[in-house]
């Protein structure tokens, strides 16, 4: 993880028990503020159903006190005079024993009523009864009718009064700020059917138990989905007993109500704040740490390339803690040139103390083969003088190695190509200097080899070529072809002359053969000898490719930018 996260989630962890006590605080703030909704609720259905309780009351007292008036010609003025002095009431009606309207505060085309249960019920006793009647009978709108008996002066049923009272003036006032808008208000009874409301499409059936929980409580709330498919609160509070109730319905708290923008609110506030100090921890992060740490990383890289002539001199103008690290830098990097001289300068006096030692070496092979020569030109054997001059070859072919060694730009390998040409040179070279009549062809591929397998290849090719050069030809010579290929699978050094061929007689064990086997295992390759085309031999050595020796790094160049 980068430094900017890790800090990052420093701060965020700091402030995790702030965040969560926002969160904490604004759901306890919206369980609080939706309780008290549903609160305020049931209170203003449980005004409406005491306005009406207190209206009906009202009415009673009201009826009593014009009883005795409401007969003969005073009856309508009596009541128009009543209704107009009074409100929250439509109409007041007086009805005689049949049922038909005698006079009325205000018109009414109503038919007779005598079959009314509420009628039926004055006129068998009952003083007074409530009755909630459709809109249109009594009002334009929706009512609620209170009826008191009325006796004539024998005593006995004269007819009933009625004080009509509209259901819509049950509704709170809307400017309550503790209730929502769009209230509505009905009247139920006890089936849960709608008696009378404002707006019926704002009201559905009641769940199952809901008279008890209404009746023996405080009121009874619950949650529905209305005809408009919009979800309401339905509050339902007691009328008059159990037989009729009084519901508001209000709009559900939507997404943007105020009780939720309150408890978002509780929660945004150290929400953003978390999120200021995570850009400001990663904004600082990045300008004051991983702006440096990327700086020195960039000098690191180019130390690392091997130029330490560059300085971290933009540190300057860093922090405390990275200019000490720049400068600790600065002494690595003075540390490591120091070193790095001290190494070159060993490297420098080792190199030309091989070179020396390869010289000198060189030069004691060339003394024996000097002394070997003189041998061999006082011996009187043949045999001995061949011996003797074999040796003496062997001894030039390495005094060659060790030439090509102090010689090379590099100990650590040699050109076998160039190699080859001053061996084959060499060894082409007549007896005592005189012109030979063989002559030798050489074709070599490109190939530095590691100076410990030069050795074996050049004494094999010294026996091959001097085989040849003894037993292929005759006074009249010949021709070798020396051919050296190299491929990614495999290096080759063939040796193929125009003589004899294989004598079927002559023995295979002799030195020169276990010589060029030896020196074929030497370099975990294989030899074989074999009859050439065309006639004469073809001696073949094949063996893997050697591996590239590690070179040596180079310093180099490289450009850097000013700015961090």
């Amino acid at each position: 993880m980068s430094v900017r996260f890790r800090l990052g989630l420093a701060v965020a962890i700091a402030l995790s028990p702030i965040l969560a006590l926002g969160v904490l605080q604004a759901v306890v703030g919206f369980n609080h503020d939706t309780q008290q909704r549903r609160t305020e609720l049931i209170q203003a259905a449980l005004r409406s159903a005491s306005s009406a309780r207190a209206n009906i009351h009202a009415a009673n007292v009201l009826l009593e006190s014009v009883s005795p008036a409401t007969v003969g010609f005073e009856c309508a003025p009596r009541l128009t005079q009543l209704l107009d002095r009074t409100q929250g009431y439509e109409n007041f009606i007086r009805f005689n024993a049949e049922g038909r309207v005698q006079c009325a505060a205000s018109t009414v085309n109503v038919g007779p009523i005598g079959g009314e249960p509420w009628f039926q019920q004055l006129k068998k006793g009952q003083t007074l009864t409530v009755q909630s009647e459709p809109a249109g009978r009594f009002a334009p709108d929706s009512t609620l009718v209170a009826g008191m008996r009325a006796a004539d002066r024998n005593g006995q049923f004269g007819g009933a009064l009625v004080a009509v009272l509209s259901v819509s003036s049950l509704k709170p006032d809307v400017s309550d700020p503790t209730l929502a808008a769009g209230a509505e208000v009905a009247l139920l009874d006890d089936t849960g059917r709608l008696a009378a409301s404002t707006n019926s499409a704002a009201f559905a059936a009641p769940p199952a138990g809901w008279v008890q929980r209404a009746v023996s409580g405080s009121g009874y709330l619950y949650d529905a989905i209305d005809h408009n498919g919009a979800k309401r609160v339905h509050a339902v509070v007691p009328l008059i007993g159990d037989d009729l109730f009084v519901e508001l319905s209000t709009p559900a708290a939507g997404i943007l109500s105020w009780a939720r923008i309150n408890a978002l609110s509780s929660v945004v506030l150290p929400l953003l704040a978390w999120l200021v100090a995570w850009a400001a921890v990663s904004m600082v992060a990045d300008r004051v740490v991983i702006r440096w740490l990327n700086y020195l990383d960039r000098i690191a890289a180019i130390y690392a390339r091997g130029r330490f002539s560059v300085r971290p001199v933009q540190a300057d103008g860093a922090p405390q803690e990275f200019r000490a690290l720049a400068m600790t830098l600065d002494g690595m990097a003075d540390a490591i040139v120091a070193r790095d001289l001290s190494l070159r300068e060993s490297l420098a006096q080792k190199d030309t103390m091989m070179r020396e030692i390869h010289h000198r070496v060189k030069n004691n092979l060339q003394v024996i083969t000097s002394l070997l020569n003189m041998q061999q030109r006082a011996m009187k054997d043949p045999a001995a003088r061949e011996a003797m001059g074999d040796t003496r070859q062997r001894i030039t072919a390495l005094a060659l190695i060790y030439r090509a060694l102090y010689q090379s730009p590099d100990l650590r390998v040699v050109d076998v190509r160039q190699f080859l040409e001053e061996l084959v040179a060499q060894l082409s070279v007549g007896e005592g200097g005189r012109p030979s009549p063989i002559r030798t062809h050489l074709t070599a591929d490109d190939l530095d080899i590691d100076p410990d397998k030069l050795p074996p290849l050049a004494l094999f090719a010294v026996e091959a070529i001097t085989n040849a050069r003894k037993h292929a030809f005759g006074e009249q010579g010949g021709a070798i072809h020396v051919k050296f290929s190299v491929t990614p699978e495999e290096v080759v050094l063939d040796v193929v002359d125009d003589g004899a061929g294989l004598d079927a007689d002559a023995p295979t064990t002799g030195v020169g053969r276990t010589l060029m086997n030896a020196f074929a295992r030497q370099l975990r390759g294989s030899m074989t000898v074999e009859a050439a085309e065309g006639g004469g031999t073809h001696v073949r050595l094949a063996f893997p490719p050697p591996e590239p020796p590690a070179a040596e790094p180079q310093p180099f160049q490289l450009s850097v930018s000013r700015n961090p």
